[in-house]
């Protein structure tokens, strides 16, 4: 990953840890011991998603962005460790940005993120992995999920998006960081004056806030997770409901905290489901599941 010409000038912000030196001679079947607040890392799943991106660049598309202006960053160099991967989607397709977990600590990209937004673009919706600042607790980092909504809301002509009927998602801490925007919007994060997500989708989060009205929200949890315990899940879900917010609802067997796309375990298709509940709460929208398209991999 690092070093590779298609990565070439934010290859560091693929990986979890900021200001941290990697070891170079690390195989990528061992890149789970960089990711402690996560289970189930498969690295033939992280490496699919690392070629789907590298197939784009050898196509001639852009796949990443910066969201925060050079002045800005040259106000606060910690936005130097922010910017959005595109997955691309149907052209005017609507838009998910995805915010991995990782205990507002590191950024489980390679686990979550990027796994999460292929799979989700290979049903012919854009979608875009976020990188933002880790170490600076929640509040800056819905701030850079604020800012990088306000940039595709901005930029969604040259990106080819739909900004209608967009969706929000998130895994343990990526999901509180979804959830309180979908709560109180992007502009009380210092983003600008924008509709709310049509859906927000969670995974393992101990989020409890909510806001008399909430977009509808789909959940999954491990029933062993001991970080984000189902009870603690359920209390913030009978509140949503009682509220009159839709809620599905996903507990599965045999599964801890951070068990990302779940391939090979009792949630694997969870994703799958997650875009059949956005799809059907699209009000502008029509497009239809697409079988997976995923290429072969080119990383060994």
């Amino acid at each position: 990953m690092l070093g590779s010409p298609a990565f070439a000038g934010f290859d560091r912000l693929l990986l979890p840890w900021d200001n941290r030196g990697y070891d170079q001679r690390m195989r990528l079947r061992d890149i789970g011991s960089l990711l402690p607040y996560h289970s189930h890392v498969d690295p033939v799943n992280v490496v699919s998603a690392l070629n789907r991106m590298i197939d784009d660049v050898n196509k001639g598309g852009t796949i990443f962005y910066d969201f925060y202006t050079e002045a800005r960053k040259r106000e606060d160099p910690s936005k130097e460790n922010t910017g959005l991967f595109f997955f691309r989607g149907e052209p005017g397709a609507p838009f998910a940005v995805v915010s991995p977990g990782g205990g507002f600590a590191y950024v489980g990209s390679v686990h979550e993120g990027f796994r999460y937004a292929s799979e989700i673009s290979s049903r012919g919706y854009n979608a875009f992995a976020l990188r933002y600042r880790a170490g600076g607790g929640g509040r800056v980092a819905a701030e850079d999920l604020a800012a990088a909504i306000s940039y595709i809301f901005k930029n969604a002509g040259t990106l080819g998006v739909d900004n209608r009927d967009y969706s929000l998602w998130g895994s343990s801490a990526g999901a509180r960081m979804a959830a309180a925007i979908g709560s109180h919007g992007v502009a009380v994060f210092g983003g600008d004056d924008l509709p709310r997500p049509s859906v927000v989708v969670t995974a393992y989060t101990g989020h409890s806030d909510h806001a008399p009205t909430e977009p509808p929200t789909f959940v999954a949890v491990g029933e062993q997770d001991g970080i984000a315990p189902p009870s603690l899940m359920e209390r913030r879900i009978a509140a949503l409901r009682q509220a009159g917010t839709e809620v599905e609802y996903h507990k599965y067997s045999g599964l801890g905290h951070g068990f990302g796309p779940g391939i090979g375990t009792s949630a694997e298709g969870w994703i799958a489901d997650a875009v059949r509940f956005w799809e059907r709460h699209m009000k502008n929208s029509s497009h239809q599941l697409r079988g997976n398209a995923m290429g072969k991999s080119r990383i060994n």
